[in-house]
């Protein structure tokens, strides 16, 4: 089926339909999300497979709320905001609670050339995806997302000083893990 809209009311119908649950509303905004948000699910998950779960569960909420959408405001960072937290969610119910003292971080610091600098986008996502879940989504929401170590903290249910302790690891892994491969 195909449907045209106004290009100055597409978004904004596109969203009415997707309110009232019309399917080709719905995929077209999935289709139109789709590779943008897998590249946030895959930043935050094991593989392929897992990120495709995050982002299925992601639209999932994503239509599900739609109508909690404000007009006006991005409608790709507030999908984008629902998978950075859908990814989250996945993380806390998949792992387990580790918490590591900070002075164990200061002494695994480093001041060698970066690693990461030299690398293809491809083989720092792969890379990021071989870190353990708890390093992965620390330096995920640090690093990529802007989040303070307290906010971090918060959404993980961990310390100040683990949420920092896994942003050391995780670069020093990420530092090895791309070393090797160059």
């Amino acid at each position: 089926m195909n449907i045209a809209l106004p290009l100055e009311h597409e978004e904004k119908g596109l969203i009415k339909a997707c309110v009232r649950r019309e399917r080709w509303a719905q995929k077209v905004l999935y289709e139109t999300y789709y590779s943008k948000m897998m590249g946030v699910c895959l930043r935050y998950a094991n593989d392929e497979e897992e990120a495709l779960d995050i982002l299925h569960e992601g639209f999932i909420k994503v239509f599900r709320h739609i109508s909690k959408y404000q007009p006006g405001t991005s409608l790709s960072a507030w999908i984008r905001r629902i998978m950075v937290n859908t990814s989250i969610d996945y993380y806390r119910k998949n792992t387990r609670r580790r918490t590591e003292d900070i002075e164990q971080a200061y002494d695994l610091s480093s001041n060698d050339a970066d690693a990461i600098s030299q690398c293809s986008e491809q083989e720092i996502l792969a890379a990021i995806q071989e870190l353990t879940p708890a390093y992965r989504a620390v330096f995920n929401l640090y690093v990529i997302e802007g989040y303070a170590h307290r906010e971090i903290a918060d959404m993980l249910d961990i310390t100040e000083s683990t949420s920092r302790s896994n942003l050391v690891k995780a670069r020093l892994k990420l530092k090895d893990i791309l070393s090797a491969r160059m």
